[in-house]
Parts: structure tokens; C-alpha cells; sequence
């Protein structure tokens, strides 16, 4: 009997895993929020500080806290509405014109689409097949438009009623936090706290948007911080030397 050899192949699947980029999407919400919180907390805090540095009862200090937070959270998200809405039709308006650009001058357009891509290294029967992929869609015509040569993203603005909604809710939230140890004390002992509990609050905001940003989160959270304790040191003064010369009586 004889024997063959037998060849056994064997075959080995490597999967490569998959690369998973993390990137941060540029968006309005993250400004808004930062921007309504900081300005609530802070405007919340000097409002404490400087009332409560005249001296005055912690009913007082609550009912002009109340009305100032509401007061500015309706007035930061009708500002932060009018700001979008009147950003967003500069850049409509630019879409407008693009658009009809493309539909009188579409040579000129063209020439500007194959000029971007030129600055790019592209050249030759490249460069051709680009403009063309490009140019026969006209919503990827308008968009390579509107991002290369303008430099434009609706989508970062943001819309003009979300932001405002944003914003109120993001004031009201920092507003509150100086504004709670008034209902349980009186005196200074509630004042410390509203220090601390916005300081802490701010620096932990300060940092997480510094994280997203990837900087430094200990100096992005001492940032936020300090300028609530520059508002506080404020307020307090002026509450306090008002209250000693007269103006103000408890």
C-alpha cells in the first residue's frame, strides 16, 4: 500500500477591528448652554451677594433674585433669538445668491469650483472628473459652495427658537443654585453656600466644556469659576456700602 501526501491548507480570517474615530460635532447647543448657565449663575450670585451685603432678609434676597432670573432668562433668550435668526439670514441670503449664481453664471461657478480644487493639487484628468462629479448635482454644488469658498454652516448657528429655549432653560438652571440655601438660612451662613455650591457648579461646567475642547480641564474650570467669584465680590461690596451709608436700610 502506498501513501500520498496530503496537503492541508489552512486559512486564517484576521479581522482587523474597526477604527473608530471620536470627533466633537461642531453644534449650537453646547454654546448656548454654557452661555445661558454661566450668565444665569452669575448674574444670580451678585444679586444675592450684593442684597444680602445691604443687609437685607432672606424674603428679600429670594423675591429679587426670582424676579431678576426670570427677568434675565426671557431677555438672554429673546437676545440669543434675535442674534441666530438675524445670523441665519446673512447666511440664507448668501445661500440665495450662490444659488443663483449657479443657475445665470454657471461658468463662472465652475471656474471657481475647479480653482478650489486646483489650490488642493488636484490637475489634469483629475481635477476634470472632480468638477464634473461635483457640478452635476447641484445640491452637492451648492454645498461645496457654501463650505469651501464661504465657509458657511447653518447647522452651527443653530435654529433661532431652539436656541431661545436653550438658553432660558440653561439661565433658569444656573440662576436657581445661589438662590436655594436662602429658603433653609439667613445671614451670611446661606451666602458661603451660594459661593460654593456656584463655584463648584461652574468650575464642573468649565471643565467639561474645556474636556470637549480637549484643553485643560483644571484651568477651564477655575476660568468659569473665578468669574462667578469676581461677580460675587462685586455685588457683595456694592450691597455692603450701600447698606452703610443709608441708601439701603434692612
Amino acid at each position: 500500500m502506498t501513501y500520498k501526501p496530503v496537503l492541508y491548507i489552512y486559512t486564517v480570517s484576521i479581522s482587523e477591528p474597526r477604527h473608530i474615530e471620536r470627533h466633537q460635532k461642531e453644534t449650537s447647543s453646547i454654546r448656548d448652554f454654557v452661555f445661558g448657565f454661566g450668565d444665569g449663575i452669575n448674574t444670580s450670585l451678585g444679586l444675592v451677594a450684593g442684597v444680602g451685603g445691604a443687609d437685607q432678609t432672606s424674603s428679600i434676597i429670594i423675591l429679587a433674585a426670582i424676579v431678576a432670573m426670570f427677568t434675565g432668562a426671557k431677555a438672554m433668550a429673546v437676545q440669543n433669538y434675535l442674534a441666530v435668526r438675524s445670523q441665519r439670514q446673512i447666511l440664507q441670503s448668501e445661500i440665495e445668491r450662490e444659488k443663483w449664481e449657479m443657475e445665470n453664471v454657471p461658468d463662472a461657478e465652475r471656474g471657481e469650483i475647479e480653482g478650489i480644487y486646483k489650490a488642493k493639487g488636484f490637475t489634469g484628468t483629475e481635477l476634470e472628473n472632480i468638477v464634473n462629479k461635483i457640478t452635476s448635482d447641484k445640491k452637492v454644488w451648492l454645498d461645496t459652495m457654501l463650505t469651501e469658498e464661504l465657509k458657511l454652516n447653518l447647522e452651527i448657528v443653530g435654529s433661532p427658537l431652539k436656541s431661545a429655549f436653550r438658553m432660558f432653560g440653561a439661565f433658569l438652571v444656573g440662576g436657581i443654585l445661589p438662590i436655594i440655601p436662602y429658603f433653609f438660612a439667613s445671614g451670611y451662613v446661606p451666602l458661603l453656600i451660594a459661593v460654593g455650591t456656584s463655584l463648584s457648579a461652574s468650575f464642573i461646567i468649565g471643565a467639561i466644556k474645556s474636556k470637549m475642547a480637549s484643553l485643560n480641564i483644571v484651568w477651564g474650570g477655575l476660568e468659569m469659576a473665578g468669574l462667578g467669584t469676581g461677580i460675587a465680590l462685586i455685588g457683595y461690596g456694592i450691597g455692603s456700602e450701600l447698606g452703610h451709608i443709608g441708601i439701603i436700610k434692612a
